[in-house]
């Protein structure tokens, strides 16, 4: 899954222009790292954290 429809489907954000909003303003961190390709593809285990929020792909 791509992480901003990981950050939709959560319900995190509201929409896609959002989630890409805060991926490319360097909000969004996966795995200790701030990610700003919003569509970086993510793996089994990663940890997505954004805002007061820490999720586990799995």
């Amino acid at each position: 899954m791509k992480l901003d429809q990981f950050l939709k489907w959560h319900n995190l954000v509201s929409s896609g222009g959002e989630a890409k909003t805060f991926i490319k303003s360097g909000q969004v961190l996966v795995n200790g790292l701030i990610e700003k390709r919003r569509g970086r593809k993510l793996i089994k285990g990663d940890k997505v954290i954004f805002l007061k929020s820490e999720i586990i792909f799995d």
